[in-house]
């Protein structure tokens, strides 16, 4: 049996981005039942938390996929930086990213759970424009990645990954808010509330087909290396 350090990191890629893409979908369905006013508030709730689980994978699947694909990218000779020491320092600052991931998940219900989790959406802010300003540079001929032609799908990967961050951030958001919004609906009915989750949720559905395409999209590049 030859099994080399790029199969390994192309097989957990695989898994993380089925994990992603599939844990999205399930999110998706169970949103339908988080924000039925014709549910009772306990019922919801149980939905509420059948979608963190779920959602637990998908950003697991999220935060995994950058480090697995700069790693890769590291093998095939795009990122000469991350040699050596580099490639270590990387992999620490994303299981450290990883770990806040899961600790909002684990105190999801609490006010540190949101602090945690509001922290971890900041810290996505300087990481998107990172990968969009290197993903230029290297098609530039400039930067940290090195590519040539032949070479272009690897920037142009990381460029929809970075826009997928993007549409991540506000599906965050929205779930997020769901917490806070269910303490003021376990206190009894409240048009407001509930208008406000029916308002969040409708735009949450439109960005997640474009997340889904964009997704798709990621797997494509990743898989047949067009240009």
């Amino acid at each position: 049996m030859n099994i080399n350090e790029m199969d390994v990191l192309r097989w957990v890629h695989i898994l993380a981005m089925v994990y992603w893409l599939g844990g999205e979908w399930g999110v998706f369905q169970t949103s339908y039942n988080v924000t039925n006013a014709a549910l009772s508030i306990e019922e919801r709730r149980r939905h509420m938390e059948t979608a963190y689980r779920i959602d637990i994978l998908a950003r697991t699947g999220i935060v995994l996929l950058l480090p697995l694909g700069l790693h890769m990218g590291n093998i095939y000779g795009f990122l000469p930086i991350l040699d050596g020491v580099g490639l270590t320092l990387m992999w620490v600052f994303f299981l450290a990213w990883l770990g806040m991931t899961w600790m909002a998940f684990l105190q999801r219900e609490t006010d540190l759970g949101i602090k945690v989790t509001m922290l971890e959406e900041k810290l996505r802010y300087p990481l998107i424009l990172a990968i969009v300003v290197v993903s230029v540079m290297a098609f530039q001929g400039s930067g940290p990645v090195e590519v040539v032609e032949g070479q272009y799908w690897y920037p142009a990967k990381m460029i929809l990954y970075a826009f997928a961050l993007c549409i991540g951030l506000f599906l965050r958001l929205v779930m997020r808010r769901w917490t806070t919004y269910f303490r003021e609906l376990a206190m009894g009915p409240n048009a407001a509330i509930q208008a406000k989750l029916d308002k969040e949720i409708g735009q949450a559905r439109i960005a997640a087909y474009i997340y889904w395409i964009t997704i798709s999209g990621v797997c494509f590049l990743g898989a047949t290396k067009p240009f």
